[in-house]
């Protein structure tokens, strides 16, 4: 069976998460640096990892496998898990495609860089209603090819 994972530490679509995984009795996995609030009854699970860059990043790469869903901002992450053949969501609503993570991550270099430079590029809008309606159908979805795609055991 599929699990969802969620790069929890600032994820502002957990509750939604929490609905679809519910849905379709996945296990939801949330992994973040700090203790956060799980919901009890609704197959969730938290994973507490150690402070330090890309350590959450890390074991969600090491446990994730083709056909799993991905919640993440992370780019990195986002390229890592999709190598790894699972279906990665944005906070936003946005799926994040192989064939679109290259212009991607190169974005996001070219925005670092003009940071590093001085010029404010802003952060990313803040999240809404809108936004949280679509990451909701955008989940269910993913989720639903995931399973279509499955094998069937026998």
């Amino acid at each position: 069976m599929i699990e969802i994972f969620v790069d929890a530490d600032a994820c502002p679509v957990k509750d939604e998460t929490y609905v679809v995984g519910t849905r379709y009795g996945l296990r939801v996995v949330l992994v973040a640096n700090a203790r956060l609030y799980v919901p009890e009854g609704m197959g969730a699970i938290r994973v507490v990892v150690e402070q330090g860059p890309d350590v959450a990043d890390d074991w969600i790469v090491e446990h994730v496998r083709a056909g799993d869903v991905v919640v993440t901002a992370d780019l990195p992450l986002a390229a890592r898990c999709l190598e790894r053949g699972a279906y990665v969501l944005g906070s936003n609503g946005r799926v994040i495609k192989d064939e679109a993570i290259g212009g991607m991550l190169a974005t996001r270099r070219l925005k670092e860089h003009l940071r590093e430079s001085g010029v404010n590029t802003g952060g990313p809008p803040p999240i809404t209603d809108k936004d949280r309606s679509r990451f909701l159908s955008k989940l269910d979805g993913l989720v639903q090819k995931s399973l279509r795609e499955q094998p069937r055991e026998p």
